[in-house]
């Protein structure tokens, strides 16, 4: 404990100069306004970045990325809240009672509450963080090339099951376009070349950035400007700071939505979002004053804040322990964490044990400059929204295309850019989830590499994958999601549940 309280000092005082500072200000500050603008999320944020921050030293790249990714997070309260349209999907459940807020004339309230929500649901975040994850990687020290097999596999089930709720298919069958494009390019074990097709470029497989830029920077684009909006920005002249007793009143509330955020975030690839509706829907069930959710309830935007926020660290934990990212954010960290000589997983508390605190330290600036610049820029950062989106999507283009270009210099990449961004946008009309199939890619290479080691140590025998206790464990828990998933299972299992406590209660 005290040798992680060492570590976690030296990180912070790591990044107690100007250089830092400057740098956590910017970037936390050019999240927010992403977030705030509707069309532009998070991991958009982030990708385009990336490229950008290509030749700056290793910690301070990652600082810049995991300040904007946190900003961005909160910034989407903004026009959710004076426009009702989410700037980012994770603020989708702040429009319920956040704009209902500002419409009784309560903009500026609204607004403080979620900057200070957002600033103690990371909080339990980053406690989560620091206290989980060298255990989590202590453990995964164990695991073998069968378990991660299994734990690749998990997690794009898991997330194609819950960025799909309605038809929990499509998101599998995104997970699995993910997994094929994965396969694309040399092989790590034999070096034979799969489904290239005669392209010299494909050898190298299909790289993540490209990729992820166009699933989420040109598809949006291309969807933004075939949306017609025409929303009316709700003035916010009253209060901005709230009163002690408003944040304190919903204590409960606020704990119990960090930690259902935190173990949200935990869970690969499923995102903000989910944790945000997650805590919501708990909050209302709980509520005293649940017929107010929906009409300007506090509490249900506090809920929605926290839950969101709050998933931002909890991510980090799978994405620092084990290389699975637990939102699709954290999958473009993944990359540029290996772009710039760092390599997650479970060896990153032997290897790099300093890291993860560096990582809670970044996490605890950004914080506070969220705090800061929340409650003190809500006025001044209005003016972003009366940018023309025509104008803005024209600059985040030339954004897309410089970035997929600037790291390797090929025309390819920019290629793969282009096809992924149409691709993404077809798919997202057809309401096919776009973080299944980036998490497919990023897990491909993990789920090929470890299930063919994994039969090269048995000589072709699969029996390990389904005998040895951690492995047995997770396969039981896949086939339990995708058979859940089936209607006529699910509501089989209910009607049995549901007997047997009628049986069961006294009569």
């Amino acid at each position: 404990m005290f040798e992680g309280l060492g570590l976690l000092a030296g990180g912070i005082a790591h990044f107690l100069t100007p250089v830092s500072l400057f740098n956590i200000a910017w970037a936390t500050l050019l999240g927010i306004v992403i977030g705030a603008l509707p069309g532009l999320t998070a991991t958009m944020g982030v990708a385009l970045l990336v490229t950008l921050t290509y030749k700056m030293p290793p910690d301070q790249a990652i600082l810049c990325l995991m300040c904007l990714y946190s900003g961005a997070i909160y910034g989407g309260s903004r026009t959710a809240i004076l426009l009702a349209i989410p700037g980012t999907p994770a603020s989708a459940a702040t429009t319920l009672d956040g704009h209902p807020l500002a419409l009784q004339g309560k903009a500026g309230l609204a607004m403080g509450l979620a900057t200070t929500s957002s600033t103690l649901g990371t909080i339990v975040g980053i406690v989560a963080l620091a206290l989980i994850a060298p255990l989590l990687a202590e453990a995964a020290l164990k695991f073998g090339s069968y378990e991660f097999f299994w734990l690749a596999l998990f997690g794009v089930v898991i997330s194609g099951q819950l960025t799909a709720m309605d038809d929990p298919l499509k998101g599998y069958i995104a997970g699995i376009v993910g997994l094929l494009v994965a396969m694309v390019g040399m092989e790590t074990l034999h070096a034979y070349q799969r489904f290239t097709f005669g392209i010299s470029a494909l050898g190298g497989g299909v790289d993540l950035i490209p990729a992820m830029v166009g699933a989420f920077g040109l598809a949006e684009i291309l969807g933004v400007m075939k949306r017609t909006v025409h929303a009316r920005i709700v003035s916010s002249a009253d209060r901005v700071v709230p009163r002690l007793g408003e944040v304190v009143k919903y204590w409960r509330t606020t704990l119990r939505s960090g930690i259902i955020g935190t173990f949200v975030g935990i869970v690969p690839g499923v995102g903000e979002d989910v944790g945000a509706w997650a805590s919501y829907a708990a909050a209302k069930r709980s509520s005293k004053e649940a017929d107010q959710f929906g009409k300007g309830s506090q509490e249900g935007l506090i809920a929605a804040e926290t839950g969101n926020s709050a998933v931002v660290p909890g991510a980090m934990i799978p994405t620092l322990t084990l290389a699975l990212p637990g939102s699709a954010a954290a999958a473009v960290l993944i990359a540029a964490m290996f772009i710039h000589g760092i390599r997650p997983g479970p060896l990153l508390m032997v290897e790099n044990p300093q890291f993860l605190y560096q990582i809670v330290a970044i996490l605890l600036f950004s914080t506070l400059a969220i705090l800061v610049f929340g409650l003190s820029l809500t006025r001044p950062l209005l003016t972003v929204l009366a940018v023309p989106r025509e104008r803005l999507m024209a600059v985040v283009y030339v954004l897309c295309v410089v970035g997929s270009f600037a790291i390797t210099q090929r025309m390819f990449d920019v290629y793969v850019m282009l096809t992924f961004g149409m691709v993404g946008f077809i798919l997202r009309e057809m309401k096919y989830p776009m973080a299944p199939l980036v998490l497919g890619i990023i897990l491909g290479d993990l789920l090929d590499l470890n299930l063919r080691r994994g039969l090269l140590l048995t000589n072709g025998d699969p029996t390990p994958f389904f005998t040895r206790p951690i492995s047995a464990v997770i396969c039981l828990i896949i086939v339990s999601t995708i058979l859940m998933s089936i209607p006529a299972v699910s509501k089989r299992v209910r009607a049995l549940f549901t007997r047997d406590r009628a049986g069961g209660s006294p009569a």
